[in-house]
């Protein structure tokens, strides 16, 4: 392994368990969609800018499929941050599940991302490609990019909050594979019921949107005096 690197998969770990955990029970609190919606982009927030400096802050399989495009990150490595993304989604889970006993694994389900009502495949998978290519946007602009402003987490956040809004109401607003993975795996192994059939548009989605926002910005918005 590289020298820095186990340090950056537990801050990845450690960033996504964060953002699992206080997602679902912000859920199971009951709420209401503007206050999911702060939980996730606050949480998510405060996370990045914890994290930044030791992993980058992806906390988020998408962002780091997006990177790896815009060839911010090696293959190895970005494997690796998934990897330790999702196990942190998966001890979000168990973490609901231990603090509540019985019943918790419903909650945990209850608490993961799911295409709502009557919203297609379609739909909902272009809904989570553009509103991750919108995080992922504000990740290149306001993190990436070397004249960004310094502003932590905050806009990335601010962009998840804004998402939610947008589209909670249809597909739980995941914009990342973690946050719904995760927590379903941990539903699952405790024996609570979730519609695997759909968990393939949270990881199609927003990691197509993440690449096409990174190779939008190295494409048009990357300084032509930059390293890389």
């Amino acid at each position: 392994m590289q020298p820095r690197l186990v340090p950056a998969l537990v801050a990845e770990l450690i960033g996504t368990f964060a953002l699992c955990f206080v997602g679902i029970l912000a859920i199971h609190a009951g709420s209401g969609l503007i206050g999911i919606a702060l939980a996730h982009g606050l949480i998510l927030g405060i996370f990045i800018t914890i994290t930044a400096a030791t992993s980058g802050g992806h906390l988020n399989p998408a962002v780091t499929c997006g990177l790896l495009f815009g060839g911010k990150i090696k293959l190895d490595q970005a494997i690796a941050y998934i990897i330790s993304q999702c196990a942190g989604g998966v001890l979000a889970g168990l973490a609901v599940m231990a603090i509540y006993g019985k019943g918790g694994a419903e909650i945990v389900s209850n608490g993961t991302p799911a295409l709502v009502g009557d919203t297609t495949t379609m739909a909902a998978l272009l809904a989570e490609a553009i509103t991750t290519f919108f995080l992922v946007s504000a990740v290149w602009g306001t993190a990436v990019d070397p004249r960004a402003p310094r502003i932590g987490g905050f806009a990335i956040g601010l962009t998840v909050t804004a998402d939610i809004l947008a589209i909670g109401p249809l597909t739980g607003a995941a914009m990342n594979p973690a946050r719904a993975f995760g927590p379903a795996i941990a539903a699952s192994l405790g024996g609570a019921s979730y519609n695997w059939s759909n968990m393939w548009i949270y990881w199609v989605g927003p990691i197509l949107g993440g690449i096409v926002a990174s190779l939008i910005y190295k494409s048009f918005f990357w300084p032509t005096n930059a390293k890389n």
